[in-house]
């Protein structure tokens, strides 16, 4: 994944660049077989969640930089595929990127906020949750962990899936983590610590389930 970010002027520019500067020392940036048998063992784990008969989701693992990168990807049978890359101003990652917590639309049309965004009418999606992937050592956000799915679902079940996708953001983490050997982790460590401030302020916080707006 080439760095060809400016030095930024604003603290959104100034992340994305430590992003992509750290995905590319990382390595990260490739669809693989095994980040796509990740999705794929992501969207079981949340139909089954949901019990016999339950829609099985898509699910990605996506990288937001200039554009959604999807370097894991599950397309459930008899839904329409989706493409490896997505624009920013579509779907609800970018939504996770900018508040650092996981996301939860159990019905999308509940949510004027969310129900006009484009992939509603492209690709007729009515859920989604979402994860943030924070790097645990440098604070650098990557990108996301997330399912999307086609039928609504009952708002009580927000909270069984927010706790799922977190899980699973944090096993992803882990996955990846021993992958990278102490080499490689130390580059990326002195890259991202330049200029980027005490990596442990940024918040991680504990996600949200989005409840539906009054009227």
């Amino acid at each position: 994944m080439p760095d060809d970010t400016p030095t930024g002027t604003t603290g959104a520019d100034t992340e994305l660049h430590q992003r992509i500067q750290l995905l590319t020392d990382l390595g990260l940036g490739e669809a693989t077989d095994r980040f796509d048998a990740f999705a794929a063992d992501l969207a079981r784990s949340f139909a089954a969640q949901l019990g016999a008969g339950a829609e099985t989701p898509y699910a990605m693992v996506n990288l937001v930089t200039h554009e959604q990168q999807f370097i894991g990807l599950h397309c459930p049978a008899g839904k329409p595929p989706v493409g490896r890359t997505m624009s920013r101003e579509h779907g609800y990652c970018p939504e996770v990127v900018e508040r650092r917590n996981a996301l939860v639309l159990p019905d999308v049309y509940a949510h004027p906020r969310f129900a006009g965004n484009p992939v509603v009418d492209q690709i007729g999606i009515r859920t989604y949750a979402g994860a943030p992937l924070i790097d645990p050592l440098t604070g650098i956000l990557l990108g996301t962990v997330c399912t999307v799915g086609t039928t609504g679902l009952p708002l009580d079940t927000g909270e069984p899936s927010r706790v799922l996708i977190k899980e699973r953001a944090a096993r992803f983490l882990k996955f990846i983590g021993r992958t990278i050997t102490p080499s490689t982790r130390r580059h990326a460590n002195r890259h991202s610590n330049r200029g980027t401030g005490d990596p442990t302020s940024h918040p991680t916080g504990h996600g949200t389930t989005a409840t539906p707006a009054p009227g």
